[in-house]
C-alpha cells in the first residue's frame, strides 16, 4: 500500500510539473513559437473567385478544382505569405444559393489586395528544360505549356500485352511543340529534361531515345497518385478553368488582436469563476478538480501548438467551450463519490466508484457532442469548420483529462484531511 501511494504521489508531481514546464514555455516562448492564427485574429485579406464551369464535364469538374487549388497554391507559396490558406468551396440549392464552385485564398498579413489578385491571377507558366552539363543547371529551350494539348495516365504493357501496374504520364503536343521535342529529344539522349511548374523543378525524366510523333511518355517511379499530379499539373499548365474575382475582404490586425484579447479574458474569467465554484461547492475536491483543469488547458494549448492548429475566433470559442465540458464530467465524478461517501464507505472505494460510475455518463455525453462536431465538420463553412475543430480535440482531451487526471489527483489525496478536517474534504 505505501508502494503504490509513493507511485501515485511521483506520478501526480510528474504531471504537474510537465503543465508548469509548458506554462513557462508559453509565457517565455511565446515569439519564437508563436500561436498560428487564422486571417481574422491575425489580420489579412480573403480572396473568392468563382470558377467557370459551364464547359466543363460533370465528372471532371472535381479533378479539375483540385488541380485549380493546386496551382493557386504554389503561387501563393511564392508570395513569401505566413501560414497561406487555399481552399476550395461549393453551393448548391440545399444552401438556397446558385449552385456554384469558389475558390478561397486567406493571406494572413497581407493588406495590399490588388497586388494579392494579381500575382494569384496570373497565368501558371508551365516550361521544358534540358540539363547543361558544363554549368549543371536547366537551360531554356522554348519549349513551353502553350505547346502541350494534353496529358494522361497509362499504365505500361507487360509481357503478352497485359497491364502492369506502373503508371506513366502520357503527353501530347501540338505540331509546332511536336517538332520542337522531336529536336529537342534527338540532340539530348541520355540528358536530363527537366519539366518546370511556376519556376519549380516537378520532374526530370532522363531522354532515353528520339522522340518523335508529338508524344512522349515520362516514365519514373510513380505511383497513381503522383503521376496523376503531374498529368494534371502539365495539362493544367494554365488554369484549369476561367476563374472570375468574386469577392475581396480585408481584416484588420487591430480587430483581430482585440478578439484575441476578449477571448483570453473571458477564458480566465470563466476559469476563475469555476474554481471558485468548486472550492465552495466541493472544497478539498474542488483543489483536485481545478489542478486537473489547469493541466488540461496546458495540454490542450500544447496541441494546438503541435499540430499546428490555425486558432480563429470561432475556434477559440470552441475551446472556450470545451471547458464546460470537463468541468461537467467532474462534477458528475463528484457526486458520485458523495454518495457513495454517505452510504458509509471510505475514502479510496468511493474514488473507485464514483468514477467508474460516472464514467459511462461522461462518456455517452461526450461521444454525442462529438458526433455532432463532426457533422459541424463535414458539412459546415470554413468558420463553422474551425469551430467543430477545435470542440472536438477540446471535447475528447476534457474527457480524458476529467477521468485520467482526476482520478489519479483524486487518489494521490485520498488521505488528506483526516479526523478533525474530514468534513473539508467534501461538502
Amino acid at each position: 500500500m505505501e508502494k503504490q501511494r509513493i507511485i501515485l504521489a511521483l506520478t501526480s508531481v510528474c504531471v504537474l510539473a510537465l503543465a508548469i514546464t509548458l506554462a513557462v514555455f508559453y509565457v517565455r516562448d511565446i515569439d519564437r513559437f508563436p500561436f498560428s492564427f487564422g486571417l481574422d485574429l491575425a489580420g489579412g485579406t480573403q480572396v473568392t473567385y468563382v470558377a467557370d464551369t459551364s464547359d466543363v464535364p460533370e465528372e471532371e469538374i472535381n479533378g479539375r478544382m483540385d488541380a485549380l487549388q493546386q496551382v493557386i497554391e504554389r503561387r501563393v507559396n511564392a508570395l513569401g505569405v505566413s501560414e497561406p490558406k487555399v481552399y476550395t468551396a461549393s453551393s448548391s440549392v440545399l444552401t438556397g444559393l446558385p449552385s456554384s464552385h469558389r475558390l478561397v485564398v486567406e493571406l494572413p498579413g497581407v493588406t495590399d489586395i490588388a497586388e494579392a489578385t494579381r500575382a494569384i491571377g496570373q497565368t501558371p507558366h508551365l516550361e521544358f528544360r534540358i540539363f547543361n552539363k558544363e554549368t549543371e543547371q536547366f537551360d531554356s529551350v522554348g519549349l513551353q505549356g502553350g505547346h502541350v494539348t494534353s496529358a494522361g495516365v497509362q499504365f505500361l504493357q507487360g509481357i503478352g500485352g497485359a497491364l502492369t501496374n506502373e503508371p506513366v504520364v502520357v503527353v501530347n503536343f501540338n505540331g509546332e511543340g511536336g517538332r520542337m521535342f522531336a529536336d529537342l529529344t534527338r540532340n539530348n539522349v541520355g540528358n536530363l529534361l527537366g519539366i518546370y511548374l511556376d519556376g519549380a523543378l516537378i520532374s526530370s525524366p532522363v531522354i532515353v531515345t528520339p522522340i518523335l510523333g508529338g508524344t512522349t511518355q515520362i516514365e519514373g517511379n510513380f505511383n497513381l497518385e503522383s503521376a496523376t499530379e503531374l498529368a494534371d499539373s502539365l495539362s493544367f499548365g494554365a488554369l484549369p478553368m476561367p476563374i472570375e474575382l468574386s469577392e475581396t475582404r480585408t481584416v484588420n490586425p487591430t480587430l483581430g488582436s482585440e478578439t484575441v484579447t476578449k477571448s483570453m479574458t473571458a477564458a480566465m474569467i470563466a476559469l476563475l469563476l469555476v474554481s471558485m465554484l468548486f472550492l465552495l461547492a466541493y472544497r478539498f475536491v474542488g483543489i483536485v478538480a481545478v489542478f486537473a483543469l489547469a493541466v488540461y488547458v496546458a495540454v490542450m494549448l500544447s496541441v494546438f501548438k503541435g499540430i499546428p492548429v490555425v486558432l480563429t475566433a470561432a475556434g477559440l470559442a470552441g475551446f472556450i467551450m470545451s471547458l464546460g465540458f470537463a468541468v461537467d464530467a467532474n462534477v458528475l465524478i463528484f457526486e458520485r463519490m458523495r454518495e457513495e461517501l454517505r452510504n458509509g464507505i471510505s475514502r479510496r472505494e468511493a474514488i473507485e466508484r464514483g468514477c467508474s460510475r460516472a464514467w459511462l455518463a461522461i462518456r455517452d455525453a461526450n461521444l454525442t457532442s462529438i458526433i455532432i462536431a463532426f457533422l459541424l465538420f463535414w458539412f459546415g463553412t470554413s468558420i463553422i469548420k474551425g469551430f467543430a475543430f477545435a470542440f472536438i480535440i477540446g471535447v475528447l482531451l476534457s474527457m480524458l483529462s476529467a477521468y485520467l487526471l482526476t482520478r489519479l489527483f483524486l487518489r494521490t489525496t485520498s488521505d488528506a484531511l483526516r479526523d478533525r478536517m474530514k468534513k473539508w474534504y467534501i461538502h
